[in-house]
């Protein structure tokens, strides 16, 4: 398997530190390290850049995150309701991205939040009050909660009692499938016994 050395000018989770020659898939370096001015290629020049501006650059990370520090103690448990529709089974009519969540968290905290920041590994598919991951700085990581919610009103009821309006899924799985469509339960064993019958015929 192919692969491309960069230099990384931040620490990168589960990769390496500032400083460090590292080999990573090319889509990975291409898409998301080189773009995002994470790193460099590991190229001579390149290298002999970095050894140059070390300081600089270690000095313009410890400024980062010292700045990311003080962001985060003005989000950190910051609640931010999100208003979607839903079914009355708490399903949401589409789901909740990164860029929602970095929407709603800029809108409430009057902080820039980019979608980049945002941890989610699958978009959010039900209403409830969500934690999720805020990554401000390569060392600087907080947790806040999404409050999706149909209304205005429910999201006040769920900050409240600190659950979800919506019975969880795994309660649904266990609601017979005539109780949860509005069927009469003696008509539900009517109609299973029609079924056995032609079944035997």
């Amino acid at each position: 398997m192919s692969s491309t050395q960069v230099i990384l000018l931040e620490r990168v989770e589960k990769l390496g530190k500032i400083g460090e020659i590292v080999n990573v898939k090319p889509g990975f370096a291409r898409n998301f390290l080189l773009p995002q001015k994470k790193a460099l290629r590991a190229s001579k020049a390149n290298i002999a850049y970095f050894e140059a501006q070390k300081k600089s650059i270690e000095a313009d990370s410890s400024k980062k995150q010292k700045e990311a520090e003080k962001l985060a103690k003005k989000i950190e448990g910051l609640k931010a309701p999100l208003i979607r529709q839903a079914s009355e089974s708490g399903q949401l009519f589409g789901s909740v991205n990164s860029r929602d969540i970095a929407a709603v968290i800029s809108e409430v905290s009057k902080e820039a939040i980019e979608k980049n920041m945002v941890r989610l590994n699958d978009n959010i598919k039900t209403i409830g009050l969500i934690p999720v991951e805020i990554t401000l700085h390569p060392e600087v990581k907080v947790e806040v909660i999404i409050n999706i919610a149909r209304s205005v009103e429910e999201a006040g009821i769920q900050a409240d009692t600190g659950r979800a309006l919506i019975a969880s899924h795994s309660h649904e799985e266990e609601i017979p499938e005539y109780i949860s469509e509005g069927i009469d339960a003696d008509e539900s064993a009517d109609e299973d016994e029609n079924l056995d019958k032609s079944d035997a015929t």
